[in-house]
Parts: structure tokens; C-alpha cells; sequence
């Protein structure tokens, strides 16, 4: 018998012309961040131009409206997921529900106000939107959507229909084709066969993953899938690297995330190498005998890259690099490091700036940094365990001239700027996996929990949780992979890729914060591993660009790109 017995699901809860209400709130959505752009440029624009200072000043607004931005898109390509499905005949009940819920919520609070974090709501008046504006925004599709979209009874209608997704239901059709249907599926099985039985006793012992999992993701492929055939990987599109790297993710984010450098290692020798580099690295990058590292943050410089102080000094065959580094992922297990470095004194911020692949011996706990010229210690971290995080110091430490990127100086911040998209697109697709495992946890735990004789999941404040997870992961899961599908297009997607990260890495700690409260104090103890979750989705809103920075860059991408 089901849990959820106040309000089973039943069909007469879908809209009627459901999509034909969001297209229509679409356009009025439109309309609305239209009026919201022309209030903020007049908070931050002088003589016709975005001024850096007045920015600075109305960070808030500037945010918020990035923020309002992300949810129009995000609206946009939640109705394009249901178009496909209902062109192909799988738009079904619980699919037509997301839809609903997710409009009728991101439109209210569009008009009522977007939480661009716990103690930070932007509203259409901080955003100079004039009441006659926020009217025109209230039309009968936005009314009918927000009265009547994430209801009570709508959100025990999807909690009935994924209540057996546990045991092989669904949380709703993803729209992937056969062939990356085939790969999730794969994947999944992987997850759940080698990776979540062991996470959290590795989270636990802030164990690094074992090689022998390393080995054998290496042997399905998951260091080269998106390297070229010819240079021994797969081929795969970046919608694949989504896919993967949310099923491993969803095991555990130490797992999903050992791709990253590797991704981000192959993009920038695949961009700015020579043809010998490409040669000599991308194939035994994608086979996994080599293991990188990306070194590029320092302390006090964050995402202020120009402002680096690490240098790189030219000694006959050899560059000699002096310097510290910080917060680098995997430090000591990694084979090479793509390294960024001060090459010219005398060039400021970013100009001077140079990226090398910098060969090092693989360490451990005894000795992760075995080679003369080279130290560093372990930063202990609540959680993204797996990998470990390293302070790392260079004194005079040999990187052999071959290995400059490009075998040019002076390129190092604009070859790094070309892996920023796909960073960003699998950041998301991570943070998607993060919440996914959250929901599922959380549902497995109010399914199986007893009180006052029946599972907590039949009360409504729990499985309204479970349903708005459902919704909100698909939401972002679907502007994951439309940002790379225009990635895979050749097409320019900085923005929609940080779009993807911003609203993802919200979404993964909204998920794991309430299935914590779903366990309730046992949600609290380390033997749970909820609280494993809880810890590795924090990261998500920090790393590859914090919230802030990511708002900012959207803000100036969408308003200096408009004028």
C-alpha cells in the first residue's frame, strides 16, 4: 500500500494546456527580466557603459538580476524538456507535475522574491522593477501557474509516482537518447555496485579512493571522453561527460569529481598545446596512466587570478618555478600538474602569465611530495574527501622547457580561459549528481522510518520535500545539459554554463540540508551518511567559481553583451 495516502496522485492534477500556460509565462517572465534590466543598468551604467565602480556598489542588484536571469532561463529549458517528451509520447503525469511545480514556484518567487542564499532574498523592487511592471508580469497564465502549480496536492501527486523509484520506478523521463541512456545506465551500475557501498567508510577514514577504482574508471573510459579517438580517448560530446559525471557523483562526489582534471588538463592541452604535446599527454591521460592536477589558486588571490605571484624563471633547458600554491585537488597522487606561473615581472595581472605541465613523482600519506624542490601538507576538509586537498611550495622546482603549454610564454591565463565552460558544465552536472543522491537517501530513510504507527514519509511535510527535490533536481539537470549541448554545438556558453553552476550548486544544498531534516537528529550523525552529503554539497556554491563571483560574471556577461 502506498505511503501517501491523503492525496493520491490522479490526473485531473495536471493543467489543462499545461504547456501552453508556461510558454505564455515564459514571455511574461521575459517581459519582467526586460524591465528588471532596465532598473539595474540605471543603478550601474554611466554615460551608456557599465561602470566597474557602480557595480561594486550594487552588487545585490546586479546579482539578484543574474539571478532572475538564471531562472528564466532555467523556466526555458525546463519547457523544452517536456516539448521533446511530449513530441515523442513520453510526457506522462509525473513529468507534466515537474513542469507545474517547478513554474508555479520559480514565477512566485520571481514576483515575491529569489533566495540568492539563506539570508539574502532579491526582489523585483531591489531590482527597480516599477509596480506597473510587476503587473504587466501577472498575467492569467502566471496567475493560473502560480496559484495552482506547487500546491500541497500537487507535490503528493509526485511523491505517489516516485515513491517506487527506489525500486526500479523513475523520477522522471530525462529525455537522453538510447545511446546516453545506455551510458547513465552503465554508470548507475558502477555507482551503485563499486562505489556507494564503500563512500562513506572512505569519507569516514578521509581515506583517498582506491586506486583500484581509479583503474577500472580509467578501463570504462572516464579520463577520455572527451578526448579525440586519435589521441586514445572516446569522442564523446560534453553531454556525455554530464551524464558520467552525475551517476558517479551521485555515488560520491570524490568519485565523480576524479574526472575533473583530467578534463581540464586534456581542454587545455587540446587548445593550446603543440601537436607533440597532444601526443605525448592526451593518450595516457585518457588511459589513466597519468594522473593530473590542476595548480593554479594561491592564498589570498582566490578567483583573482591576475594577481598571481608564483613565478617562473627560464634556466637553460628548464624553467625554475618558485612560489605557493593552495587548495589544490589531488596534489599528491597526480603525475603532472598544469601549473600557471608568472613567466614576465614585468607584464602585470594577467599578461605575464604562463601554464605549464609540470612533471612530479606520485606521493602518499607518508611522503606526498617525493621530489627536491617541492613540499606541501594535507588541508583537512569537512568533506569532498577522496582526493584530499594540498597547500603546495615550490623552491626552484625543474619543469622541463618542453613542457610549457604551447611552447610560447605569456598564454597561460587565456589557454585557462578556454576550460572555464566545461569546468563550470561539470561542476553542475557534479552538483546534479550530489542532489540526486540526497533525494534518494532522504527517500529511502522516510520509507523506511516509523512513526505514530505509518512511514514519515505519508506526512505531507515530508514528502513535500522529497517532491519539490524531484522538481528542482530536474530543473537543473535539464540547464546542465542544455549548456552542453551548445558546448557540443561549438557555440559560446560561458553563460549558460554559469547559469548551470549557480543555480546546480543551490539546488545540491537545498537537497542535502532537507533530507537531513528528514532523518532529523539521526540526519546529524556521522554513521548516517546523510551527513557525508551534507558536508560534500557545501563545496559546490565555493569552488569553481563562489556564487558571488558566478552572479557577478553573468551580470556583466548579459548587461555589457545588451548595449
Amino acid at each position: 500500500m502506498s505511503a501517501v495516502t491523503a492525496r493520491p496522485a490522479d490526473s485531473s492534477a495536471v493543467l489543462p494546456d499545461l504547456l501552453a500556460l508556461a510558454a505564455q509565462s515564459i514571455d511574461a517572465a521575459e517581459g519582467l527580466l526586460a524591465a528588471a534590466r532596465q532598473g539595474v543598468e540605471g543603478l550601474i551604467f554611466r554615460n551608456g557603459r557599465l561602470d566597474q565602480k557602480l557595480l561594486e556598489g550594487e552588487q545585490f542588484a546586479a546579482h539578484g538580476y543574474a539571478w532572475y536571469a538564471t531562472y528564466v532561463e532555467a523556466l526555458r529549458q525546463l519547457l523544452g524538456w517536456a516539448r521533446r517528451l511530449d513530441d515523442e509520447g513520453r510526457l506522462g503525469e509525473l513529468e507534466a507535475l515537474i513542469v507545474q511545480a517547478g513554474f508555479g514556484e520559480y514565477l512566485a518567487q520571481m514576483a515575491g522574491g529569489i533566495a540568492m542564499s539563506q539570508v539574502e532574498v532579491v526582489r523585483p523592487t531591489d531590482l527597480g522593477v516599477s509596480d506597473s511592471a510587476l503587473h504587466a508580469f501577472y498575467t492569467p497564465a502566471v496567475a493560473t501557474l502560480v496559484a495552482k502549480g506547487n500546491t500541497a496536492h500537487v507535490r503528493s501527486g509526485i511523491a505517489h509516482l516516485v515513491e517506487g523509484a527506489l525500486a526500479g520506478g523513475s523520477f522522471g523521463e530525462t529525455g537522453l537518447d538510447e545511446t546516453l541512456s545506455l551510458v547513465r545506465d552503465q554508470f548507475r551500475r558502477f555507482a551503485d555496485e563499486r562505489v556507494i557501498p564503500h563512500a562513506h567508510e572512505w569519507h569516514l577514514k578521509d581515506e583517498f579512493i582506491p586506486m583500484e577504482i581509479v583503474r577500472e574508471m580509467g578501463d570504462l573510459g572516464v579520463f577520455g571522453l572527451t578526448i579525440p579517438e586519435e589521441y586514445g580517448g572516446l569522442g564523446l560530446g560534453k553531454t556525455s561527460m554530464c551524464v558520467v559525471s552525475e551517476e558517479l557523483s551521485r555515488g560520491y562526489i570524490g568519485v565523480g569529481s576524479l574526472g575533473t582534471r583530467s578534463e581540464i588538463a586534456a581542454e587545455l592541452i587540446l587548445n593550446g598545446g603543440t601537436e607533440e604535446q597532444k601526443q605525448s599527454w592526451l593518450p595516457r591521460i585518457a588511459s589513466a596512466e597519468v594522473l593530473p592536477t590542476a595548480v593554479f589558486t594561491e592564498p589570498n588571490t582566490g578567483s583573482d587570478l591576475g594577481s598571481l605571484r608564483t613565478r617562473a624563471v627560464k634556466d637553460g633547458d628548464s624553467w625554475k618555478v618558485t612560489g605557493n600554491k593552495t587548495w589544490i585537488t589531488h596534489a599528491a597522487r597526480a603525475h603532472v600538474m598544469t601549473l600557471l606561473a608568472r613567466t614576465d615581472a614585468s607584464e602585470p595581472g594577467y599578461k605575464g602569465l604562463s601554464m605549464f605541465l609540470a612533471e612530479k613523482q606520485p606521493g602518499d600519506d607518508a611522503e606526498p611530495f617525493p621530489d627536491e624542490g617541492i613540499y606541501g601538507g594535507e588541508i583537512k576538509v569537512l568533506g569532498y574527501r577522496g582526493m584530499k586537498e594540498y597547500t603546495v611550495g615550490f623552491d626552484g622546482f625543474p619543469v622541463k622547457a618542453e613542457n610549457l603549454l604551447g611552447a610560447e610564454p605569456g598564454r597561460g591565463f587565456k589557454q585557462l580561459m578556454t576550460t572555464f565552460e566545461s569546468a563550470r558544465i561539470q561542476t553542475a552536472a557534479r552538483a546534479v549528481g550530489v542532489a540526486q543522491a540526497a533525494l534518494e537517501i532522504g527517500l529511502r530513510y522516510a520509507l523506511e522510518r516509523q512513526q505514530f504507527g505509518k512511514p514519515i514519509f505519508a506526512f505531507p511535510r515530508v514528502h513535500g520535500k522529497v517532491a519539490w527535490m524531484v522538481v528542482e533536481i530536474m530543473i537543473a539537470r535539464q540547464l546542465t545539459w542544455f549548456s552542453a549541448r551548445e558546448k557540443d554545438a561549438g557555440r559560446r556558453c560561458d553563460l549558460e554554463a554559469g547559469m548551470a553552476k549557480l543555480l546546480g550548486a543551490r539546488v545540491a544544498w537545498a537537497c542535502a540540508d532537507n533530507a537531513v531534516q528528514i532523518h532529523g537528529g539521526n540526519g546529524y550523525a556521522e554513521e548516517y551518511p546523510i551527513s557525508r552529503v551534507l558536508c560534500d554539497a557545501r563545496i559546490l556554491n565555493v569552488f569553481e567559481g563562489a556564487a558571488e563571483i558566478q552572479a557577478n560574471v553573468i551580470a556583466r556577461r548579459l548587461l555589457e553583451g545588451a548595449n
